[in-house]
């Protein structure tokens, strides 16, 4: 078990790995992207990526105080939903409802991995092979599909 200043020092330095690993990457459109604080560019709409002692998880959630705004955003992710399958893979959750730690209601958009644990430096490469492939794929379906989201 690890006291808090250790998980938290663990945690700093996965992500600070990641986010070395992954800036060269450019993003879909060529640009250079800060892949941990992923901008989206529609408020409201946020690309997110977890990990803890037993999962990571890359996610699209849509959080809005207007709920009729949220769910137009699902909808719209709904409608290219073949497009979203066939770009980020068909492993993707859709989840319209769902409340999160903080007891936010949001919609979000997941895929995650089990049996993986950050704080086991052996499961690192495991962890970020599935968050690069998967928040570069989220990139490339954001890339052709974010105008679709500046209508609203």
């Amino acid at each position: 078990m690890y006291t808090k200043v250790e998980a938290s020092f663990l945690r700093q330095t996965f992500w600070t790995s990641f986010g070395q690993y992954m800036s060269p990457v450019p993003s879909a459109s060529g640009e250079k992207v800060n892949w941990i604080n992923y901008k989206t560019g529609i408020k409201g709409i946020f690309f997110k990526m977890d990990a803890d002692k037993s999962s990571a998880m890359v996610a699209v959630e849509i959080i809005l105080a207007d709920k009729v705004l949220q769910n137009e955003y699902f909808s719209i992710f709904t409608k290219f939903v073949k497009q979203f399958k066939e770009i980020a893979g068909a492993e993707w959750t859709m989840e319209k409802h769902y409340t999160n730690e903080y007891h936010q209601s949001l919609s979000r958009i997941f895929i995650e991995i089990k049996d993986v644990n950050i704080f086991n430096k052996n499961d690192w490469p495991a962890i970020i092979s599935f968050l690069k492939k998967n928040v570069i794929s989220l990139d490339a379906f954001w890339d052709e599909y974010k105008p679709a989201f500046e209508t609203l």
